[in-house]
């Protein structure tokens, strides 16, 4: 388990190997030092934990396995649904004008980074804002200008379900099929003009007016849970008690998930993000994986049975009353849709808001400003907390075809991660980038931490409004609330900012 004291935003170096390796960007030649964990990073939460190594020949864990390329013979890392490497080619050699100084690499779930990465990835942004990792075998993209680019370019592409079939095991092999007919239906691993025909089943009751109507229940849920898990005086893990259970309470109501069923529901649910996330390593537990993720598409396609002949106040209601189901989109798309919004109803905003609470109770200034106007605050907060420590530190794509890239010749199939959580703190478009400020406000440059054009998160209202409601009745109606003196963990995980745990007294 990886554990931090309190962080204050600042980032931190820890003891490690160092493997020196020559990387050779592609399109620039330059000399770095590139370190790895010396043992497996492991966690709690984890359901498996595999030990691969990278081109460099360094020993690295894939405990998330959330991006990791395949490694050499004689037992190759499984990969994620975040795709694969593009062969392990060489660098071609070139010149954009190297920046003068040198560069020490590091393993980005090292640890150390894992930990606290901003410490990091304000180094690697500054050294290389598109910088060719020759231990991850991707292009980490950390500049803002150039992710919006990436997410603005039509080459750069979110189809990554290919490499999560090419990782299943042989022997899972035969279960697979239909699993991964279910993902290449999901909006997210789908580009324009699919994902928009996809998408736009969804976008009049993901919009913030219809989202809105849930306010009121949202609100109550949340006092509800705060006051019987979080009584004032009571020490606990804000976490288990609040972050995670509200955001799966809200979203099964909104779904239309009885209470009965909720329990199977979401043990689909977390069967399903082994898989997507790369925690499922040994044959069993794809196998496991697999077939949660055909039990989730079944179940919901008995609930869409259902809500046809009786419907309800609930989203699939709603969205099999706009019509499009059955003419632009088929009955079997909306239901391989729905298990991607099962999929990702919780997580995120359960992320967002123990990392706003974990922000707030670390710099009193700014807890007392939102409690004096929550008003105003709140919201802000929340917001802030996207940009200056969000649920996602990146998000995967796949070069579609040759492209250029701020001089750099990106290849047909060559990975990139585009590592919002150093875009978020890029100073050439935010000032004082690495401090906290509640006031900082929504008129300035747009963070990217629910995404960009095209893919921009669907359920961001929604994850705003229960983010925001659990905020507020903390701060409002927890006076008392404190950090306890104890550690922090992270989950090991390239792509989220997740804490394993947030103990606290309310």
């Amino acid at each position: 388990m990886t554990t931090t004291t309190m962080p204050a935003g600042t980032g931190r170096t820890g003891a490690a190997t160092a493997c020196p390796v020559t990387t050779a960007p592609r399109g620039r030649a330059t000399t770095a030092t590139a370190t790895a964990p010396t043992a497996p990073v492991t966690t709690a939460t984890a359901t498996a934990t595999a030990t691969a190594r990278t081109a460099t020949g360094c020993p690295v864990t894939a405990a998330t396995v959330a991006a990791e390329a395949p490694a050499p013979a004689p037992a190759p890392a499984r990969a994620s649904a975040t795709g694969t490497a593009a062969g392990g080619a060489p660098a071609p050699t070139g010149s954009a004008g190297a920046r003068a100084g040198s560069f020490t690499e590091q393993y980005l779930l090292s640890p150390a980074v894992n930990a606290d990465p901003y410490g990091y990835l304000n180094a690697l942004r500054d050294h290389d804002p598109v910088y060719w990792s020759a231990m991850h075998r991707a292009w980490l993209v950390t500049g803002h200008d150039h992710l919006m680019h990436c997410l603005r370019d039509p080459a750069v592409s979110a189809d990554r379900v290919r490499p999560l079939m090419d990782a299943v095991p042989e022997g899972a092999r035969d279960d697979a099929e239909r699993a991964f007919g279910i993902l290449s239906r999901w909006m997210v691993f789908n580009d324009p003009p699919q994902h928009r025909r996809l998408r736009q089943v969804f976008q009049d009751q993901f919009a913030a007016r219809a989202i809105g109507r849930y306010r009121g229940f949202v609100e109550r849920a949340t006092r509800a849970m705060a006051d019987r898990r979080a009584a004032p005086g009571k020490a606990g893990d804000l976490v288990a008690d609040i972050a995670r259970p509200l955001p799966a309470l809200v979203f099964a109501r909104w779904l239309g998930v009885p209470q009965a069923d909720a329990p199977s529901f979401w043990y689909w649910n977390a069967r399903v993000g082994d898989l997507v996330l790369g925690a499922a390593q040994e044959e069993r537990e794809y196998r496991t994986s697999l077939q949660s993720l055909v039990n989730l598409e079944d179940y919901l396609a008995d609930l869409v049975r259902q809500r046809r002949a009786d419907p309800k106040d609930d989203l699939i209601s709603a969205v099999l009353a706009g019509g499009r189901i059955g003419a632009s989109v088929s009955e079997e798309e909306f239901v391989g849709m729905l298990t991607q919004m099962a999929f990702a109803g919780g997580e995120t905003t359960s992320n967002l808001i123990a990392n706003t609470v974990l922000a707030l109770l670390t710099r009193p200034d700014q807890l007392a400003a939102v409690r004096e106007d929550p008003v105003a605050l709140v919201p802000m907060a929340v917001e802030e907390t996207m940009r200056f420590d969000g649920p996602s530190k990146m998000s995967i794509r796949i070069a579609a075809e040759d492209l250029d890239l701020d001089g750099r010749a990106v290849r047909a199939g060559d990975r990139l991660f585009l590592v919002t959580a150093a875009a978020n703190r890029d100073p050439d478009r935010f000032a004082d980038p690495d401090r906290f400020d509640v006031r900082r406000g929504s008129g300035g440059p747009m963070h990217l931490g629910f995404g960009f054009g095209a893919h921009f998160c669907v359920g961001a209202a929604l994850a705003r409004l229960v983010a925001v409601s659990a905020v507020d009745v903390l701060v409002r109606e927890r006076p008392g609330l404190e950090p306890a003196d104890e550690p922090l963990s992270w989950q090991p995980s390239l792509l989220n900012r997740a804490l394993t745990a947030l103990p606290v007294r309310y």
